[in-house]
């Protein structure tokens, strides 16, 4: 079996844990998870350093989930990297769960949050001010960001993309998870952000664009970002919302925030369980 073959399944395996429990809450979003899980999997498996046995390690990477309201991906991951068993993610948004609906520092900050986002466009100036103690403290950490492409409509972010090149933070990453959808339809038709990379440029970032299917692709820029000393990188990574599931990636908005049939959760389920 070959190192891509073994990654896709673990892809895939991430993809299902999130179906699982958007289904088992009977709430959530299911296909952002869907297209945004080869990223997930390339930090936590591949690329951030961490422990889940102590989540408070000084000299750990920092991660931030700006786009909160697809925390369940992150819990997915979370759970495939160590943080808590993966039977708890049925759990998600229930009373007295660890696991909300959103990033809850107060409630997981042992099971590996970070930054509590339950509003969308403050993670970057979270991230920010994290990369910045990061430097004031000597540590050789980085903080990793996602946003989504909708969220760039947030004026916040662009004073964090200010901020983080006036103070040269070069351990500062974000990605953007550009799926070009949002919860009513196409971003384009609602704030249209293009040219995307050139804002970014001209806010003074390094602008990496690749294909966030690709795993070779977003290593190679992972890789790439840790180069830089003086200047923050952000990773700009196509996507199609609903990746791997049809019905999601022909009619992503109507499968936004809600969760799937019992019909379309068991053919998401073997359509994901033949790449596993």
């Amino acid at each position: 079996m070959t190192n891509n073959h073994i990654e896709q399944q673990t892809v895939n395996a991430i993809k299902m844990l999130a179906a699982e429990g958007v289904q088992a809450a009977n709430s959530g979003h299911p296909g952002m998870p869907l297209g945004a899980a080869p990223m997930s999997y390339a930090l936590w498996a591949k690329h951030l350093s961490f422990n889940p046995h102590n989540p408070a390690w000084h000299n750990r990477d920092r991660f931030v989930l700006s786009k909160g309201h697809i925390a369940i991906l992150q819990y997915a991951a979370l759970a495939e990297a160590g943080y808590f068993p993966k039977e708890e993610l049925p759990k998600t948004k229930t009373l007295n769960s660890s696991l909300q609906g959103h990033p809850d520092l107060l409630k997981s900050a042992d099971l590996g949050i970070e930054a509590g986002t339950g509003s969308l466009g403050q993670g970057l100036s979270i991230g920010a001010g994290m990369a910045l103690a990061l430097r004031m403290d000597k540590i050789d950490a980085k903080t990793y960001v996602i946003l989504g492409d909708g969220e760039l409509a947030e004026g916040q972010v662009w004073e964090a993309a200010m901020s983080a090149k006036r103070f040269q933070l070069g351990n500062l990453v974000a990605i953007i998870d550009k799926n070009g959808k949002q919860a009513q339809g196409k971003v384009s038709d609602r704030f249209n952000l293009h040219p995307i990379p050139e804002k970014w440029a001209a806010f003074g970032w390094n602008v990496i664009e690749i294909d966030g299917h690709s795993m070779e692709e977003i290593l190679a820029a992972l890789y790439t970002a840790d180069e830089s000393k003086d200047k923050p990188t952000v990773i700009i990574a196509t996507t199609v919302k609903g990746k791997g599931y049809e019905p999601a990636e022909k009619h992503p908005a109507g499968m936004h925030n809600a969760p799937l049939t019992k019909e379309q959760y068991d053919n998401a389920l073997a359509a994901l369980s033949r790449g596993i």
